[in-house]
């Protein structure tokens, strides 16, 4: 392990002065099970690491119907996926939330930090971008919002610049007849990084017979996370059908731009992306329904 200066913020504007004083040799530390991996074995460095956990506008967890749902990047999982306001309005998060690590790894991780870490695979990025998920930034002297599926700029890199952070993720209230869901395609349980995953989020209309609208992101399948408007548009004004469903799937197919590796093809990926955005689909449906 690298040699660094630990530094336990109470503050955010503390956090912000050191960020901006440290630059790029500053790391964050929310739940660190990322963070520590990465330095353990080189793969990130840092001469300080802030830790950011003892900060409350990072603990926030709050929810009301007019302002929606905001989560402190600091927020550990297993609040989140027991929180009764988020399993009754954002059942697609619990999906996600209950996917990333085992219990252990979920008393520690952040949502906030599974975004930063900014893998394309990660699992909670596909059904927050379907959620609309905005992030709150903050820096010294600016604090700034940036829509999820505009943070990503390449595995490992976001828009984040030295001297910022991000604060906390914040989720527009559900709209009415509303569903969404999250999925993943894995080989075997030991395996916990998605080969492929899909977030969807539906609108239907009153008699829940047509779609209003509906968000579909994407996981594994390119550089960052894939928001696919595309797969969205296809399914906005059409009834609820088997055709509707397939176009918006095959759309979603048509954007994968997938590589292989170890945990599968490309041409594997881009079967899975129509796989898994038809069964979120299914199931946001379902949930939008009252199943």
């Amino acid at each position: 392990m690298q040699a660094f200066s630990y530094v336990p913020a109470r503050t955010l504007s503390e956090a912000a002065e050191i960020l901006a004083r440290e630059g790029e040799q500053a790391k964050c530390l929310s739940g660190g099970t990322d963070l520590i991996v990465f330095l353990r074995e080189g793969r990130r460095s840092a001469k300080v690491v802030v830790d950011v956990k003892g900060i409350p506008e990072l603990n926030q967890l709050s929810y009301s119907p007019k302002e929606g749902l905001t989560v402190g990047a600091a927020v550990p999982l297993h609040r989140i996926y027991n929180d009764a306001q988020v399993i009754a309005h954002y059942p697609g998060l619990i999906d996600a939330a209950t996917l990333i690590g085992g219990i252990a790894i979920q008393g520690r991780a952040t949502l906030g930090g599974n975004v930063c870490t900014a893998s394309p695979a990660g699992d909670s990025s596909p059904i927050l971008i379907a959620y609309e998920a905005t992030c709150v930034v903050a820096s010294r002297n600016v604090t700034k919002a940036i829509p999820l599926e505009k943070f990503f700029l390449g595995p490992g890199r976001t828009v984040l610049q030295p001297g910022e952070l991000l604060v906390a993720l914040k989720l527009p209230p559900p709209r009415p007849n509303s569903g969404a869901a999250y999925l993943r395609f894995i080989p075997r349980n030991e395996m916990d990084i998605a080969v492929t995953s899909a977030g969807a989020m539906v609108v239907l209309d009153e008699e829940k017979t047509h779609f209003v609208g509906a968000r579909i992101a994407l996981g594994a399948v390119a550089p960052t996370p894939l928001f696919v408007p595309e797969a969205g548009a296809a399914l906005a004004g059409q009834p609820i059908s088997d055709e509707a469903i397939e176009a918006a799937a095959r759309a979603a197919q048509a954007a994968a731009r997938p590589i292989t590796d170890m945990r599968g093809s490309a041409e594997q990926r881009k079967h899975l992306s129509y796989v898994m955005t038809k069964r979120a689909l299914l199931r946001a449906i379902e949930r939008a329904r009252g199943g």
